[in-house]
């Protein structure tokens, strides 16, 4: 069983950074693929970016392209979410979920496990 924690998050006017850490426990992240998603109030969750088990491709969700980038430590074991050039409508929960294998998938049933999730606040 693999549980992810995430950390980092806050509240920031628009235009701030912010970076968002997953640190896994039992499991090391290497053998996955992981990715971020975020849940503002009164809307479904949805894809923000992903990261493949090597660290050497990413992919992002259009509205933060540009502005967002993961990256991930195997040797350490953690991956990351800086986010620059925040914006009010960025402002939502975001989780990090771990799936098993190597395909790149954007859909929320493909993950395995998840995260508790981080508030972000961005005011404007």
């Amino acid at each position: 069983q693999v549980q992810l924690v995430e950390s980092g998050g806050g509240s920031v006017p628009a235009g701030g950074s912010l970076r968002l850490s997953c640190a896994p426990s039992g499991r090391t992240f290497s053998n996955y693929v992981m990715g971020w998603f975020r849940q503002a109030p009164g809307k479904e969750r949805e894809f923000v970016g992903i990261i493949s088990r090597s660290g050497g491709t990413t992919t992002y969700a259009d509205s933060v392209k540009g502005r967002f980038t993961i990256s991930k430590d195997n040797a350490k074991n953690m991956v990351y979410l800086q986010m620059n050039s925040l914006k009010p409508e960025d402002t939502a929960v975001y989780y990090c979920a771990a799936r098993r294998g190597e395909a790149l998938r954007m859909n929320i049933p493909d993950y395995d496990y998840w995260g508790q999730g981080t508030q972000v606040t961005v005011s404007s």
